[in-house]
């Protein structure tokens, strides 16, 4: 989901006579601190301010957007709170900012779509509340719920791209004449330029093609939506360096070396204050690979709760050990130690009282050898995929900038060979702890493969995992519709529709890697 505005609130809401400009100075000096990424500090220059001159509604506004930023929601949630109570201008953002809060950082859906119909009740108009809620629809798999918010928003604005890109993905297209596909071709020849909406609007004309069994068209589309893509992250100054992602890739291997795992496992994490620490389960591996399918079938079990994707670890690898990974070679106890306990606190805060919880990032596979050091009795559940059917997900899909790989064949072709040759690496280091799920297994025969899985995971049989796709959880990924259907295998395989096109990388994903 989306937040609010990003920009300060206006500094000039100070004080009328007494200490303004010694007022106006602290929140210039906050505005700046947050352009340099210093939230932290931001924020305590904000409550400075507040603790002279509490009430100044914008100022609790900027507070809170700061404390969020600093992985503090609860205390984010009062201040808008706050500044609500003061009569903040606009104060439908701070409910959409509640709303995202709730729905992304506390996955509270029931509370995000108060928040969000809050803001809808003061301002009827207001777009970023209409998609918000419907992305919300989306993330609990109400298909037709979504649909009807992104139409209210093309109701009030008939070219937001987005909207019409998210209800075309939102629908189930079966034949070529489903009326949004020439729809879809009209707003995307209208976009010229504007690189955002026309890879937005290209990806969603790519995926109607393809189910509607429109091969090479929605080839071409998704060639003109990766174009428009890459532009865009070339824009904001994103590009993908194969040079430095393999130079990334041999540093992690020599810092944990072979030796690394022959040693006498360091002590775990001591449960934090907020109870005992729950069983962690790391599912990872390749972006579209099968790991979220994996965390609904795990999360259907009494004993397990699912955390989505967390960014908790990558967090901790920016507070703890840098630089990265070389910080990790010879790790102390006491550092490991604490870094352990920052991520079970940030665990437990969300999900307390589970007996395991499942962390799906998949591009933790960067981080198996850390997390082998932090938390010895971890279980790491690693999710693979024909290379072919994983190279055209991705491609298929728009990622974000930070992924840069994700709009060029052949960068995706090489970040598949460097995440192969990781795994061999933490395969020699620790083969009788990874967990290997293998997607076209899991789909053929699932009872067989969710079983083994258990087995593995020290869990009973539960029937409730096959039936995963009943549930009401939220789902935050590009895999939110695949999941609320029961298993099947119509993606497995589905590279062959794409064969000739395919065929410069066939043989280079064939080959294992060096």
């Amino acid at each position: 989901m989306t937040d609010g505005p990003v920009n300060n609130r206006p500094l000039n809401d100070g004080p009328a006579s007494e200490g303004q400009a010694a007022a106006e100075r602290l929140l210039t000096q906050a505005a700046e601190q947050e352009r340099n990424g210093a939230w932290a500090a931001s924020a305590a220059t904000l409550q400075q301010v507040l603790s002279q001159w509490p009430a100044l509604a914008d100022t609790w506004y900027n507070l809170a957007r700061m404390q969020r930023r600093c992985g503090e929601p609860e205390a984010a949630l009062t201040s808008y709170a706050r500044a609500l109570e003061l009569g903040l201008d606009g104060p439908e953002e701070a409910h959409l900012n509640r709303g995202v809060i709730y729905a992304d950082d506390l996955q509270r859906a029931e509370l995000a779509e108060i928040e969000l119909r809050r803001a809808l009740q003061l301002n009827p108009k207001y777009l970023p509340a209409w998609m918000n809620l419907a992305n919300l629809h989306e993330d609990r798999g109400e298909r037709e719920a979504a649909r009807e918010a992104y139409a209210r928003v093309l109701a009030l604005q008939a070219d937001h791209p987005d909207a019409l890109a998210r209800l075309a993905n939102a629908s189930v297209i079966t034949h070529a004449e489903e009326p949004l596909i020439p729809r879809l071709r009209r707003a995307l020849a209208a976009t010229g330029t504007q690189w955002g909406p026309r890879a937005e609007l290209g990806f969603a004309l790519g995926r109607a093609l393809d189910a509607a069994g429109e091969y090479s068209e929605a080839w071409r589309a998704y060639r003109t939506a990766n174009t428009a893509s890459r532009m865009s992250a070339l824009a904001a100054g994103e590009r993908y360096d194969r040079d430095a992602y393999s130079r990334y890739i041999d540093a992690l291997i020599a810092a944990f070396p072979q030796t690394s795992a022959a040693q006498a496992p360091m002590k775990p994490a001591a449960p934090t204050k907020t109870g005992d620490a729950p069983r962690l389960v790391f599912i990872c591996g390749m972006f579209r690979s099968g790991s979220t399918l994996l965390e609904q079938i795990l999360a259907a079990h009494p004993q397990v709760r699912r955390a989505g994707e967390l960014p908790l670890l990558p967090t901790i690898v920016q507070q703890h050990f840098q630089p990265y990974p070389a910080a990790c070679q010879g790790l102390d106890a006491t550092r490991a130690q604490a870094a352990a306990e920052a991520y079970l606190h940030g665990i437990q805060r969300i999900h307390s009282g589970a007996d395991y919880v499942t962390d799906k990032r998949p591009d933790n596979f960067q981080h198996i050898g850390l997390i082998k050091a932090l938390f010895p009795r971890a279980r790491i559940v690693h999710t693979r995929r024909n290379a072919l059917d994983n190279l055209l997900s991705i491609w298929f899909l728009h990622l974000d900038h930070s992924m840069a790989y994700a709009t060029d064949l052949d960068d995706i072709a090489h970040h598949l060979r460097e995440y192969q040759r990781l795994m061999q690496h933490w395969r020699s280091l620790y083969a009788h702890e990874l967990i290997e799920v293998d997607y076209e297994s899991l789909v053929k025969e699932p009872e067989n493969s969710v079983r083994r899985l258990l087995d593995a995971l020290g869990l009973p049989w539960e029937p409730a995992c096959l039936e995963f796709h009943r549930q009401k959880t939220l789902v935050k990924t590009a895999s939110v519709w695949q999941v609320r259907e029961p298993l099947h295998h119509r993606s497995a395989g589905r590279w062959q529709h794409y064969a000739s096109e395919l065929e410069p990388w066939r043989q280079r994903l064939a080959d294992p890697p060096v």
